[in-house]
């Protein structure tokens, strides 16, 4: 749960929109509260930093500890070589040195920019501190941030904090040549990681590549990215499984569609022949009608029945007044001959070949 819990600390920084330092530094101090108080001991110890407040003749000094604020007392900035003998004890130990100027040192206003300056905004601000304040920018030490909220007209809200050069050059100064060179100048309420020094003016430091601090952090990342990553993966897998099986199915189903076709061919086949037999017109009602139509006198010889026509060939006595007895029949169309009547000398009968179409009609 407080794993969980770090996480969400942990998105508030990117939706705040803050700076990377302060994004960094956001994340740095929720991994460390999600840490066992033993280990969070451990890491602070190495995390320290040394506070100058000057107050006129004589300076508090300070050490910061894993949130924690160590009194080392008051220093008398007029005594020679006091500086540096406090400062040897704690040289070693120190990570970062602070001077904190009061706060009625320090000008602080309000002022508004285009929204269009937002990426150049530092260099915007040095070139306009002539008019936003009564010095040059070379007479001061400055910085600023961008306040939340919009100025009228859509422009960006910049809260500018700036103090004389003259009222901490010498402490920074000291520190240099006692070996501890500040760090950061700030103020008594001022925001945080606020620093007045320009970066051309901060000591570089050379950074250790491997540290427990940076050890810590590779590792709650590489849990992070295996708790983001973990679902993700278990959905592709599961992704995968059901595409497999969804694969089988198809296939199985497009074997039963193939069985199913071809059960349904057989069927039609079936019932094609069947229908075939259902439309064609029974032999009995043809011989029947053609046995009630026919005259005494006229025997039929051949008898061809197909899908398409009924032929008859035979011998009559009045072969031609067979087309229209016939015609009359129900069921009976198309009568003609297809071949010439023909005499027969023997029997003096006519010789004749008549075809028709034949379908019975429906029953009442």
């Amino acid at each position: 749960m407080a794993f969980a819990d770090t996480l969400r600390a942990l998105s508030g920084p990117l939706i705040a929109g803050r700076a990377p330092t302060e994004l960094l530094d956001a994340w740095r101090s929720s991994l460390m509260g999600c840490l066992p108080a033993p280990l969070r001991r451990e890491l602070a110890q190495r995390d320290r930093h040394l506070i100058i407040a000057p107050r006129g003749p004589v300076a508090t000094l300070a050490v910061m500890q894993g949130g924690e604020t160590l009194d080392l007392g008051a220093l008398d900035t007029q005594a020679p070589g006091a500086l540096t003998a406090i400062l040897s004890g704690v040289r070693r130990d120190v990570r970062r040195t602070i001077v904190q100027l009061p706060a009625a040192e320090v000008l602080r206003r309000e002022v508004s920019f285009p929204e269009q300056v937002r990426t150049n905004l530092r260099q915007v601000v040095g070139y306009e501190i002539d008019r936003l304040s009564p010095f040059q920018a070379a007479q001061v030490y400055y910085d600023f941030r961008i306040a939340e909220g919009v100025a009228r007209g859509g422009k960006l809200r910049v809260e500018l904090a700036l103090c004389r050069r003259d009222l901490a050059d010498d402490w920074l100064r000291r520190l240099r040549e006692a070996g501890v060179p500040a760090d950061r100048l700030s103020w008594e309420g001022a925001w945080p990681k606020a620093n007045l020094l320009p970066a051309e003016e901060r000591p570089r430091r050379r950074a250790r590549l491997v540290t427990p601090a940076r050890l810590l952090l590779l590792l709650v990342l590489v849990l992070i990215a295996a708790v983001l990553v973990s679902p993700l993966w278990q959905k592709q897998r599961q992704l995968e499984s059901l595409d497999t099986q969804l694969g089988t199915l198809r296939a199985s189903a497009a074997e039963v569609e193939e069985v199913r076709a071809a059960l349904e061919r057989a069927r039609e086949g079936s019932t094609l022949v069947l229908q075939r037999k259902i439309d064609q017109p029974r032999s009995v009602d043809l011989l029947r009608e053609l046995t009630e139509r026919l005259p005494d006198d006229t025997w039929v010889q051949n008898l061809d029945v197909t899908e398409r026509e009924v032929q008859i060939r035979g011998e009559s006595a009045q072969a031609t007044a067979l087309i229209g007895l016939l015609e009359k029949a129900p069921g009976f169309s198309g009568v003609s001959f297809r071949s010439p009547v023909v005499q027969v000398a023997t029997t003096g009968q006519e010789r004749f070949h008549i075809a028709f179409r034949f379908q019975p009609p429906e029953p009442p």
